[in-house]
């Protein structure tokens, strides 16, 4: 059995990989200082699984103590997830973004040299390709300015990978760049979670619903798009989760061309906030009370992605869409809140 390390494993997309790894044969070790995620994910994993997840409480910007995790285990693969990853929040504070993301992505690496881990899989981002003049990206899209502090981590650290890869020929790794991950697992046992207020659209979408929230605002409606709100490429968490184990699979069974790679992660198709917003009015069939403001810095305007190249060299097929996505991410929500009143 193969043993994967993924970081920031008790995170949204973290959590729902570790489910989708198990179910394909592996062995999953996770690692999160639960910044701003809950241990309460691995309860969940467990349920739908049956496997007790171990995780290191580790702050991966500590180097020692992540050196730690590496003598203790020995990995076939990391899938590095753990980072900062609010838009908004890094437009205010950008040291605390580099200093996370870039420290904790070098500390990383750096013991999956000194330790012989061969394989490594990379969380970035459709952030990377800013404000792209040309739709749908592909991954031969050229990287424009990026809108904000998070997204320049981003490409900062797929530059960092590329060096590293040149550098080390025997590891090898990918960087998947996935668009807006949202939904929840079907079995409604856990979903996107953040100790901190979200800020991504889907789960601001349902918290407004259920009264969390009094309204939504949608920031901007005079872009040049269908409707004047910002268009995005909205993917199921499950189908981003899949992605990675393939990802993994691709790697271990050697069918990559080079040893730093990358893919595209979204289904093709571009969406708008206000789509959006009546999309979950229509499965949940629940009047959204939203509110149109003014635009937000560090928002690109318009983009989706083209992802011929993973359905052709990983196997991969998305299986869900917008209504699944909203109907599965406003489940989780149902389900939690009434957790936390019975509680």
């Amino acid at each position: 059995m193969k043993k994967v390390l993924v970081t920031g494993g008790c995170g949204y997309i973290g959590s729902h990989t570790i489910i989708d790894l198990l179910n394909n044969g592996f062995e999953v070790i996770s690692v999160d200082n639960n910044s701003n995620s809950d241990l309460r994910a691995l309860n969940g994993i467990h349920e739908i699984t049956g496997h007790r997840v171990k995780n290191y409480t580790v702050d991966l910007c500590d180097f020692e103590k992540t050196a730690k995790i590496f003598r203790n285990e020995s990995f076939d693969g990391v899938i590095h997830f753990a980072a900062l990853k609010s838009v908004g929040e890094s437009v205010g504070e950008p040291l605390r973004y580099f200093n996370n993301n870039i420290t904790s992505l070098l500390n990383v690496l750096q013991c999956c040299k000194d330790y012989e881990v061969k394989n490594f899989i990379f969380s970035s981002s459709c952030s990377v390709y800013g404000n792209a003049v040309d739709l749908p990206v592909t991954e031969d899209t050229a990287f424009e300015a990026a809108e904000c502090p998070y997204a320049r981590t981003k490409q900062m650290g797929e530059h960092i990978i590329q060096d590293f890869s040149f550098a080390n020929k025997n590891i090898n790794s990918i960087n998947l760049r996935y668009f807006n991950p949202a939904g929840a697992h079907p079995s409604a046992k856990i979903g996107e979670a953040s100790l901190n207020p979200p800020t991504n659209l889907v789960p601001v979408i349902t918290e407004t619903a259920i009264g969390k929230r009094e309204s939504l605002t949608v920031f901007g409606n005079d872009y040049n798009t269908r409707d004047g709100s910002c268009i995005r490429d909205y993917i199921h968490v499950m189908d981003v989760a899949n992605a990675h184990t393939k990802a993994v699979q691709y790697l271990m069974d050697g069918k990559n061309e080079s040893n730093c790679e990358v893919f595209n992660l979204g289904i093709g198709e571009g969406v708008t906030v206000l789509e959006a917003i009546h999309a979950f009015e229509k499965v949940s069939g629940k009047d959204l009370n939203y509110i149109l403001g003014d635009r937000r810095p560090g928002d690109v305007v318009s983009i989706y992605a083209s992802m011929d190249k993973a359905k052709s060299k990983l196997n991969w097929e998305t299986q869900y869409n917008i209504e699944d996505i909203m109907r599965s991410a406003w489940e989780w929500e149902m389900k939690r809140t009434e957790t936390v009143l019975q509680n």
